[in-house]
């Protein structure tokens, strides 16, 4: 029997009648952008004339978000809901807290930094009024630090080779979700996971917009330069095995140019006797070895240890309060 998740069981999960749109938003420090993104966001989507919601998630901020985002729920309770989590998750597991309260039949995720346009929503709902489940996005003009372009389409290039995942910009994360690609996820209890990855995975018919980028309105990235390595160690790890594969390979190629080493010294001491010099090029040969042990158990432990964290079976994020009006 296959217990694997399908589309038609995930659209018998949730038939309760609900708003035609989400918009879920993970909020973590962001005091100094969330009025504009107020007067920017609620606009654009009373334009779509479609029945919507706003899904705001505070990610445990330490400024005055909550407060905000309270306030702006007594402003405008019909469509506002915000879910306060009890710490620090991350961004992907407070969109997943998101995914999990949401009642919309399409969900939109969007920054809340304004970097990506509320504007441009209405081209993820056009995109999706076409029979596309899925819906990513490509960023025009990026108005990010030069390294972290490069670094992004590195990153591109590498998630492309390892998992076969086709996505132009994986670093953008406002996208569009059928309801049943938002069930299918709220079925995978993984801790660790690339969202936009995982839908591509279970999308039948996805595509790509282009939407606008623009600089930060306010405040910092809360993404660090380590931040977004252990992201793509997330996006590699959760959804391929060719690093380990590869490692694999390598290690039988180096062992066989080891041997075939050995059998060369040999026969030099055998034809040519006793030979000087020679100790920095062994010492180099060892260095590699050792670099090639290290990065080898480095990688196993990357694996290991997402299986250490998914056997523990804790809760990937905890709920504080909800902040909500009911329909």
């Amino acid at each position: 029997m296959n217990d694997a998740p399908s589309l038609e069981n995930a659209s018998r999960l949730d038939q309760s009648p609900g708003p035609a749109l989400s918009v879920v938003i993970p909020v973590y420090n962001e005091e100094a952008g969330l009025s504009a993104l107020f007067e920017r966001l609620y606009p654009a989507l009373d334009a779509l004339a479609l029945d919507y919601e706003v899904v705001f998630i505070d990610d445990g901020s330490r400024d005055r978000s909550a407060a905000l985002l309270a306030g702006q729920f007594e402003r405008r309770p019909d469509v506002t809901r915000v879910i306060l989590l009890n710490g620090n998750f991350g961004q992907h597991r407070a969109i997943l807290a998101g995914f999990e309260h949401c009642r919309g039949a399409r969900v939109v995720t969007l920054d809340a930094d304004l970097q990506n346009p509320p504007e441009d929503i209405r081209l993820l709902v056009e995109a999706m009024d076409l029979g596309h489940d899925y819906i990513g996005s490509i960023r025009r003009d990026r108005q990010d630090a030069a390294w972290r372009r490069w670094a992004s389409r590195a990153m591109n290039g590498l998630r492309h080779r390892l998992t076969g995942i086709v996505m132009t910009d994986h670093g953008c994360m406002m996208r569009a979700y059928s309801r049943d690609i938002v069930q299918l996820i709220n079925q995978c209890n993984e801790m660790n996971t690339f969202i936009p990855a995982l839908a591509y995975q279970f999308a039948k018919n996805p595509t790509e917009v282009v939407v606008g980028h623009e600089p930060r309105h306010a405040g910092e990235s809360k993404y660090s330069l380590y931040s977004l390595i252990r992201l793509n160690f997330d996006l590699v790890t959760g959804f391929s095995l060719v690093p380990l594969q590869a490692f694999s390979m390598l290690g039988i190629v180096v062992s066989l140019l080891s041997g075939a080493l050995f059998v060369l010294l040999a026969a030099r001491r055998l034809l040519l006797g006793p030979e000087e010099g020679g100790l920095f090029t062994l010492f180099a040969l060892l260095f590699l070895l050792v670099g090639l042990a290290l990065f080898g158990i480095g990688l196993l432990g990357e694996y290991i240890g997402r299986i250490y964290q998914e056997v523990r079976a804790r809760p990937r994020y905890q709920v504080s309060a909800i902040l909500e009006r009911e329909r």
